[in-house]
């Protein structure tokens, strides 16, 4: 029988509410799990772990077009069909930052003159941390394709988590509601959500969990720098009690998160006994409540 393995992935309604940071604090206090960085296109976590790579393994998505110059005859008809002005008129070579790979000059070249290779688009890694073994990975700079290689690096950590025995998987996700976000959530035991005190924040936060309820994820919230705003940080509390969303907790701002940051640190790691003592329960109640939604898919199942 198949061993359950439990992957929380913590993501957020927009970049910069502190979500890498927090998922560095639990990578810190969970014990015996593996670590997933699913955000691969500002991938940040190895900033506060600094990993060991142990395997490095290239990334290719997609295909971009070469046009072979000893066959091209120069008729001229792939820069006539390209819609993306992508091959230079006086050198018939493919601009490779205009090439969308479409594949449609390839196809109906006379003189079959254009290659089509697969494209390699970045890399990822399987890495020693102090916290354990972490998958993660990164995108080549203006490369697309982040949820397929998301999808990779959450399949690629679960393995691991099989071959070692471990049922928790922690994975860092991307910001938003996009590819990427789908990617990552689909499938999840559950999200947490860090949001924001401000009206933006919320609005985030309320498309974020649309998207968690569309594909069947529980979701969990908590508001990270809430004394920024308190209004608003009560506001969305309230607004996960009417949705029935678990509230974790509130989360004050703090400048130990960026002195943790800059030192390649876990907050877990600064000497701030209050604020890695709220972390510690708020990991309590997460573990807490993933056996809950672990219990409910089961008899569901």
């Amino acid at each position: 029988m198949e061993r359950q393995i439990t992957e929380l992935v913590v993501i957020s309604g927009k970049g910069g509410t502190g979500k890498t940071s927090i998922v560095g604090a639990f990578a810190a206090i969970a014990d015996n799990k593996i670590l997933v960085d699913a955000d691969v296109d500002a991938a940040d976590l190895h900033l506060l772990l600094n990993p060991e790579v142990i395997e490095r393994h290239d990334f290719t998505s997609g295909h971009e077009a070469v046009i072979n110059e000893e066959k091209c005859t120069r008729c001229g008809e792939c820069i006539s069909l390209c819609k993306f002005d992508a091959i230079d008129e006086d050198t018939y070579q493919v601009n490779s930052l205009h090439c969308e790979g479409c594949g449609v000059c390839v196809h109906f070249c006379p003189e079959k003159a254009i290659d089509f290779p697969e494209k390699l688009c970045g890399e990822w890694f399987v890495s020693n941390t102090r916290y354990g073994q972490m998958v993660h990975a990164q995108l080549g700079i203006a490369e697309e394709n982040s949820g397929k290689l998301v999808s990779l690096v959450r399949q690629k950590g679960r393995e691991l988590a099989e071959e070692k025995g471990i049922d928790l998987i922690l994975t860092d996700g991307p910001p938003g509601v996009g590819c990427p976000v789908i990617a990552a959530v689909g499938n999840a035991s559950a999200v947490l959500v860090i949001a924001e005190p401000t009206v933006s924040g919320r609005h985030d936060l309320e498309r974020v969990l649309e998207l968690s309820e569309f594909f069947n994820v529980p979701a969990m919230v908590c508001v990270n720098k809430f004394d920024l705003n308190r209004r608003i940080a009560i506001e969305i509390e309230k607004f996960c009690e009417s949705k029935n969303v678990f509230f974790v907790d509130h989360i004050p701002f703090n400048p130990e998160f960026i002195y943790a940051v800059a030192n390649g640190q876990s907050i877990v790691e600064r000497d701030d006994e209050d604020l890695i003592q709220l972390l510690r329960i708020m990991w309590e109640k997460i573990t807490n409540k993933l056996e809950e939604f672990d219990k409910q898919a089961a008899e569901a199942a």
